[in-house]
C-alpha cells in the first residue's frame, strides 16, 4: 500500500476504529428486538453501522413497519447498549501505537463520527484519549451524516488543512464513501463490514489494523526526519 501524496493531517472514524464498540452495538440492537419478540437480522442491524440515528430511523422502519415508534427503540437500544459497554469497550489494536507517532512527527488528528460528543466523552475519554486529538467532530456539528462528506470536510476545515491533504480511517462502509467524497486519501480498517471491490475503489489501500497504519505513517516520516507543518 502507498499513498499518493504527502499526509499533512489524520481523521479518524471512531466507533469500530479507535473503540471497539460496532460488536457491542450490533448486540444491543439484537437484544433490545429480542425484548420486544422482533427480529432484528443482522444485516439490518449492520446496515446502520456509520450512520446516526435520524439517518437510521427510515431504514429501521421500513424493516419494522409502518407505526414502530423509533424514538423508544432508540432508548431500549441504548439502554442494552450501556449495560454490555459498563463491563468495558475495549481500544481496538494498535491505536495507542499510532497516535503516539502521529504526536511525535506532529502530525495533526481529529475524529470524526456518527456519534454523538457524550458518546465520545464516555468511549475515548475513558480511555485518556480525548486530548490526543486535536479536533472532535461529532454529531451535531455538520449538516447531513455520513455517507455524506460533510463530517470529514468540517473535520479538515477545523484542522485548516485541505481534505487532499488528509489520510481518512474508517471500518465502515458508509465512513469510506463520506471520506471519498469528501477527497480524502482513505485507508478502509475492516471491522464487522468487509472490504467489498466498491471499498477497495474508493480506498487508496486496506489495512488489516492500524498497525499496519503506523507502518504506513512510519515509511512517509520517521522522528528522525520529522516534517513540521505550518
Amino acid at each position: 500500500m502507498s499513498l499518493p501524496r504527502a499526509v499533512r493531517a489524520v481523521v479518524f472514524d471512531m466507533d469500530g476504529l479507535l473503540v471497539d464498540t460496532e460488536v457491542v452495538f450490533l448486540e444491543a440492537q439484537i437484544l433490545a428486538a429480542r425484548a420486544r419478540g422482533l427480529e432484528m437480522p443482522r444485516a439490518v442491524a449492520l446496515s446502520t453501522i456509520g450512520r446516526t440515528w435520524p439517518d437510521s430511523a427510515p431504514m429501521l422502519a421500513a424493516h419494522f413497519g409502518t407505526g414502530f415508534d423509533v424514538d423508544a427503540w432508540r432508548a431500549e437500544v441504548k439502554a442494552q447498549y450501556d449495560g454490555i459497554a459498563r463491563a468495558a469497550v475495549c481500544l481496538k489494536a494498535g491505536v495507542v501505537e499510532l497516535l503516539d507517532h502521529l504526536e511525535a512527527v506532529a502530525v495533526p488528528r481529529a475524529v470524526a463520527t456518527s456519534s454523538s460528543h457524550k458518546s465520545v466523552e464516555r468511549s475515548l475519554g475513558g480511555h485518556g484519549l480525548l486530548a490526543r486529538f486535536d479536533a472532535i467532530v461529532a454529531h451535531g456539528d455538520y449538516q447531513r451524516g455520513k455517507p455524506h462528506p460533510d463530517p470529514y470536510l468540517k473535520a479538515a476545515q477545523v484542522l485548516g488543512v485541505e481534505p487532499r491533504d488528509c489520510l481518512a480511517l474508517e471500518d465502515s462502509h458508509n465512513g469510506v464513501r463520506a471520506a471519498a467524497a469528501a477527497g480524502m486519501m482513505t485507508v478502509m480498517v475492516p471491522d464487522l463490514l468487509e472490504a467489498t471491490d466498491e471499498m477497495s475503489g474508493l480506498c487508496v489501500g486496506i489495512a488489516r489494523d492500524l498497525h499496519e497504519v503506523r507502518g504506513l505513517m512510519l515509511s512517509l516520516y520517521s522522528v528522525e526526519n520529522c516534517i513540521q507543518f505550518e
